[in-house]
């Protein structure tokens, strides 16, 4: 019944809320000409009881222009367009037709309720729309940039680049991404992650256009262009997911045509076939023909699916879940097992401290100071971790090493304080003196999936660092929701089979394999699509790509990079796990909603088709049926935006 037109995001013309004023427009007039219809319908009605036919013929007539104007308008430009009958054109040939048999009341009823249901249907487009749309909003137009003399210069978002440097003030939102180069803050970050527990952020932490800063001004370093942002690629995804079709509703596209077609034929035949096989009068035939093109229509089945569809994309963003249109939606509520990544999407993706071990004449303190010293000197990412551990545990300065060297693949080494520090890989300082270490306690971190750095002086092994890509905190709940739901969990992973593991143990997915190229991956989700049939991948890297591609449903996490949510089907904007098994449950709740909504507009058409056909049902009883069961699938699809 209602085509759904592409939605601007450009920010143009918008209202407060972000959305479109054309479309506010469009949604008020049609609600104030249903409206105006019916008030005529009224006078039109009491003219008649009065006896004042011509006034009453005319009220009428206003009713019709007036209510029926902008779906008239839509079904003949759609027929001139596509070259094909549809339902407005039915409802217009059946208002027109009551008119003629002298049903100047029926017609102009057929016309109001049919107004109010498209205005119910433009509504409930709106609404997802305006609900999505109006994180446009919430992204400042105007920035204060700082050049290079330091002068403050307030300058229009889209003047902004990389690099460019933004003083963001106190109660101020983030106009875009980068990194804090100097001050601290607290920042809600709500619009973006949902959360509404303020983040403590600090030098080279990141922020999100869109956040606010509640606390301290912060100077912020670009990393992004403005149209790069996170906030720009969640408005590009859901401009992109309205547009899209699920595979249920091109087929109802598909079958409209052809429907109609066979209704114009039917009631064809039903003007004439009756009156001369059944012995009915011709006003009688007449009439029937006519209630039959009114309680035939698809109206009810035409929208059952997209204001259901849209709904719960916008149910989803508002959670973020970003979907990238309806038939990734759809798929969902089928999946049968889901793949994971292990790095950055079981796990933090960053590895941490969580094991010191030294000889007994070292102080932990005091060893952890010389490695993170020596460590600070290195841009590997475990001496990044090591010195990240540090600053969390002291605010102590470095020492400065003598003669260092950074050995590649290896590790370093330098003079400390007297002291010749060598610190890497056990093959570095010495394989048999690592394992030997403690009577093999290191050995013990390893099982547990732990990655090991030797730290030897002068003297042996003075002690060793365990860092660990730590499981996030709630991967575990997240893939006990999925196995609720009858979801099969599945981890792959390059790292080794003993560190796949214990991350495998601690996330409790049923099945993992290790040591897996991106081309393993994808060939690990294709025996899943043979096992199983329907799989979804998760993932956030550049090496995830291919398997989030090769999935029925590939699901990038927000944190991740540019190709995997570009490839991805759906986007955890949260980067949170749960998300999964509620984007599932929202799916199945959907496609519930759909079928309610088809099986219920299919019955009330054949229980309205058969009691005309028996002769027992009247033009206006016949109008509130089929209309009462578009409005009533409509307002069964508004459910999903709770």
């Amino acid at each position: 019944m209602q085509t759904t037109k592409a939605i601007d995001h450009s920010g143009a013309g918008r209202d407060a809320s972000g959305t479109s004023l054309f479309d506010r427009f469009r949604t008020h007039a049609e609600l104030i000409a249903a409206g105006v219809s019916g008030i005529l319908i009224l006078a039109g009605w009491l003219l008649a009881r009065e006896g004042q036919d011509a006034p009453s013929i005319t009220a009428y007539l206003l009713a019709f222009v007036i209510g029926g104007f902008a779906k008239a308008k839509e079904g003949i430009e759609e027929t001139i367009e596509n070259k094909e009958l549809n339902v407005e054109m039915l409802m217009i040939f059946a208002a027109v037709g009551s008119a003629v048999i002298g049903y100047w009341t029926e017609g102009a009823i057929l016309i109001f309720i049919f107004a109010v249901s498209g205005a119910l249907e433009t509504y409930t487009m709106d609404k997802s729309s305006r609900e999505i749309s109006a994180l446009m909003d919430l992204q400042p137009e105007e920035a204060l940039r700082i050049d290079d003399s330091g002068r403050e210069e307030r300058v229009h978002v889209s003047a902004l680049s990389a690099g460019d440097r933004i003083l963001v003030k106190p109660g101020e939102r983030v106009p875009s991404d980068g990194r804090i180069t100097e001050g601290s803050t607290n920042l809600d970050e709500a619009a973006i992650t949902g959360e509404s527990i303020p983040v403590t952020k600090g030098r080279n932490d990141e922020v999100f256009a869109g956040t606010v800063n509640l606390r301290g001004s912060i100077i912020v370093e670009m990393t992004k262009e403005n149209d790069e942002t996170l906030f720009q690629k969640i408005i590009q995804l859901v401009q992109t997911a309205q547009s899209e079709k699920s595979p249920s509703q091109q087929f109802i596209e598909r079958f409209e045509g052809t429907y109609v077609k066979v209704v114009l034929s039917v009631v064809l035949l039903m003007m004439f076939v009756p009156h001369f096989v059944l012995g009915w009068t011709w006003n009688e035939t007449f009439y029937r023909a006519m209630i039959l093109l009114v309680v035939a229509s698809p109206c009810a089945l035409v929208a059952s699916i997209m204001p259901a569809t849209l709904s719960a994309i916008s149910n989803g963003a508002r959670r973020g879940i970003l979907f990238k249109g309806g038939v990734h939606l759809e798929n969902l509520g089928s999946l049968r097992a889901v793949a994971f990544d292990k790095t950055g999407t079981l796990t933090q993706g960053k590895p941490e401290v969580t094991d010191i071990l030294t000889r007994d004449d070292w102080e932990r303190d005091d060893f952890l100071y010389y490695a993170a010293s020596l460590e600070n000197y290195s841009s590997h990412p475990l001496a990044q971790s090591i010195v990240k551990h540090f600053h969390e545990q002291t605010d102590r300065t470095f020492m400065k090493p003598e003669n260092m060297e950074d050995i590649s693949g290896w590790g370093v080494q330098a003079l400390m304080n007297g002291r010749f520090l060598k610190i890497g890989k056990a093959d570095f300082v010495g394989t048999e003196d690592a394992r030997a270490f403690q009577n093999g306690a290191a050995a013990r971190l390893a099982e547990e999936g732990k990655t090991l750095v030797y730290a030897r002086d002068d003297s042996g092994i003075a002690g060793v660092i365990a860092l660990k890509d730590v499981v996030r905190a709630e991967t575990a709940s997240a893939v006990e929701k999925l196995k609720a739901q009858g979801v099969y969990t599945f981890m792959l992973t390059g790292d080794s089979t003993q560190t796949a593991k214990a991350i495998a143990g601690e996330s409790h997915v049923d099945e993992f394999i290790a040591e897996c190229l991106p081309e393993t991956k994808v060939e690990e989700v294709h025996s899943l699509k043979d096992r199983f049939g329907s799989v979804a991948m998760v993932g956030d890297g550049i090496n995830d790509a291919p398997a989030l591609a090769a999935s029925t449903v590939g699901i990038a996490m927000g944190g991740g990079t540019d190709v995997a949510l570009e490839t991805a089907d759906v986007v955890l904007m949260k980067n949170d796990l749960p998300r999964i098994a509620e984007a599932i449950k929202l799916s199945k709740r959907m496609n519930t909603i759909i079928k309610q909504n088809v099986f219920f507009s299919i019955a009330v058409i054949l229980a309205l088709i058969c009691s005309n056909f028996f002769q027992v049902l009247d033009l206006p009883f016949g109008v509130i049926g089929h209309e009462g069961s578009t409005i009533l699938v409509i307002l069964n699809s508004l459910r999903l935006l709770r």
